[in-house]
């Protein structure tokens, strides 16, 4: 076997355009069940950069976003826009943690692969309905904050775990529900029902996150619930803002006490 599981994670991640990613990620997934990508553990992963997207796709600062008012059908599509790009984004973050980080179990690259083939399987969903909409993924611009906070978590696995899938992609269960209220009040039964499909896998993606942040706490004889907040404080611009869905986080493996501190009574 020539290939390995980091070269395979790295051509995800530099594909351009929608169907190559999403092509790549297939082929790479199950490349790795059935046992066909090498290990490397001598190689050393290239410095952050850029991941491909395609070219049609503009990035803006989020305050420069286009409106999401699912009441009209070009808001609607903004919004399934903005969902599509989440989990594109979602795509390459999974193969980054993948690509990343050397060294861990590995059950640690089998979660991160299954990521990343339900991401790609999400925005698949996002896209198609988009298309059903009357656009495809790049008529509207996206703003880059996910990658961002890949790039100044790059160095070290248990901040990557604890800021990106604890942090940023816990969010999206907090906005799942009132997402999915709007749909449904806007006639949109169908997209309406991909949330569930989403909202369902995202909890077990942050909950692997939630799984590997404990193990690196733990190897490091690190108290989690005090390196989480230590974290947010310094990593984060401003206190993460609910409200917080609170049973799915539970899902999640967000601790009683946890929920008590986002919410600012713990």
């Amino acid at each position: 076997m020539s290939e390995t599981l980091f070269t395979a994670a790295k051509a995800c991640l530099d594909a351009c355009e929608a169907d190559e990613k999403v092509a790549c990620t297939q082929a790479a997934v199950e490349a790795w069940r059935a046992g066909e990508l090498a290990g490397d553990e001598k190689s050393v992963p290239e410095p952050v950069g850029q991941p491909g997207r395609p070219l049609a796709l503009k990035l803006v600062s989020p305050r420069d976003l286009p409106k999401r008012r699912p009441t009209t059908p070009e808001g609607r599509a903004v919004l399934f826009h903005a969902l599509a790009h989440i989990e594109f984004n979602a795509i390459n973050l999974a193969w980054d943690a993948a690509y990343r980080f050397r060294g861990m179990p590995r059950a640690f690259y089998d979660d991160w692969v299954r990521v990343a083939g339900e991401e790609a399987y999400h925005f698949t969903l996002l896209r198609d309905h988009l298309r059903g909409l009357g656009h495809v993924y790049g008529d509207f611009p996206g703003h880059n904050g996910l990658w961002e906070m890949a790039g100044k978590t790059a160095h070290d696995p248990l901040i990557r775990m604890a800021l990106v899938p604890r942090c940023l992609e816990a969010r999206g269960l907090d906005v799942t529900p009132g997402i999915k209220a709007r749909l449904l009040e806007a006639g949109d039964a169908e997209g309406a029902a991909l949330l569930d499909i989403i909202l369902r896998d995202e909890i077990g993606h942050v909950a692997i996150g939630d799984h590997w942040f404990r193990f690196l706490c733990a190897d490091r004889d690190l108290e989690p619930e005090s390196t989480f907040r230590a974290l947010i404080d310094e990593y984060m611009k401003s206190p993460l803002q609910g409200p917080f869905h609170r049973e799915a986080r539970r899902q999640a493996g967000f601790s009683e006490a946890e929920l008590a501190y986002l919410e600012g009574s713990g």
